[in-house]
């Protein structure tokens, strides 16, 4: 006798932010000059308020793009042999600087910490995106569980919506 699947536990901003902290790569696509999608692949930490941070150098196309268009979406995951769990994350990016960027660099160097050797590039900078929409799709479970979470959702702390 077959029983029905069993729903997963919905997830909650905690759960989604320890699930981004298992990961050090994204895949980060902006807008080029002439409006076409344009991807790399850049190592990544996560604030406590969902932030992405990055450093890239000035010359990148990633930089160049984000400084005419500061929307950059990421996915998150499902890079492994049999991983079916991503997130697809949408947000604006800025360059920081002074305080923000001191702290962002913390962040940053917690889960990199060769990233200060890289000071001396010419043209270092750090990316921080905060986060406007997230979905969490896991395909490990049947039903799938997606949730999305709004800003408001990660500023509020509460849960996702189904």
């Amino acid at each position: 006798m077959n029983t029905p699947p069993v729903a997963a536990e919905p997830m909650n901003p905690q759960d989604l932010l320890a699930f981004l902290r298992t990961h050090r790569v994204a895949a980060e696509s902006s807008v080029s000059p002439t409006g076409d999608p344009q991807a790399a692949v850049v190592g990544v930490a996560f604030t406590n308020e969902f932030e992405i941070v990055f450093d890239t150098v000035e010359s990148t196309r990633k930089a160049g793009n984000l400084q005419r268009h500061p929307a950059l979406a990421f996915v998150i995951g499902g890079f492994g042999p049999g991983d079916e769990r991503t997130v697809q994350y949408e947000g604006l990016a800025d360059v920081p600087s002074g305080d923000e960027l001191q702290r962002l660099q913390q962040v940053y160097y917690a889960v990199y910490p060769d990233g200060p050797g890289r000071l001396s590039w010419p043209g270092l900078i750090y990316v921080r995106v905060r986060p406007t929409w997230i979905r969490y799709s896991d395909y490990t479970h049947d039903p799938p569980l997606i949730v999305e979470f709004s800003a408001g959702d990660l500023a509020a702390g509460g849960g996702g919506h189904r």
